[in-house]
């Protein structure tokens, strides 16, 4: 009641929402569209970015793409800072290839892989909250683009930093990791607390 009520008064929410879409949006599923040099360094791309940004922050996870939020532009933002990363277990780190990187928010974005071995780990995702799955990725890529000043931008990364890229970069093309999943492993995180 209350929920149609306040959409009565303030109308429907807008995207960029500040939460993350969830599997079944058609958002999700749809290929992103290039974001036109005239929006470039505008107002509605400063909003959306800072938006990513904060969202996911709050949500703490490591990457987060404008079709999440209901966008469907090429845009995504990463981050994996200290304090995640040494919430990880020491083993975990180091068998995962896990190093820490600052913020970095790319428009319009390339992929090129660098090293083609797969890399098989869990893989979790903010739009299929409380899964996870086991999903191959490749070692090394770099991710080329522009920033949200139109400048040109590159990185190369490996590791779980290069797991991170592809999973954003596959959001930009309507395709959610339970696409690329060993579907034997697809776990529900609070299957334990369901039985206890």
């Amino acid at each position: 009641y209350w929920r149609y009520l306040r959409r009565l008064v303030l109308g429907a929410p807008k995207p960029p929402y500040p939460h993350v879409c969830q599997v079944g949006d058609p958002a999700l599923r749809a290929v992103a569209a290039p974001v036109e040099p005239a929006q470039l360094a505008g107002p509605e791309l400063q909003r959306l970015v800072q938006r990513l940004v904060q969202v996911m922050r709050r949500r703490h996870c490591v990457g987060l793409s404008a079709p999440q939020l209901g966008v469907p532009l090429q845009v995504l933002a990463l981050e994996f800072p200290e304090a995640l990363f040494h919430a990880c277990a020491p083993r975990l780190r180091e068998a995962r290839q896990m190093e820490p990187f600052p913020l970095r928010v790319f428009v319009n974005p390339s992929l090129r892989v660098l090293d083609s071995r797969l890399v098989t780990f869990p893989e979790g995702c903010e739009s299929v909250a409380g899964f996870l799955a086991y999903v191959p990725r490749f070692q090394a890529v770099q991710i080329s683009g522009l920033d949200p000043r139109g400048e040109q931008v590159v990185w190369q990364a490996s590791g779980w930093a290069a797991r991170i890229i592809q999973h954003e970069m596959d959001h930009l093309q309507g395709c959610l990791f339970i696409d690329k999943m060993d579907s034997k492993t697809f776990t529900n995180i609070h299957w334990m607390e369901v039985n206890d």
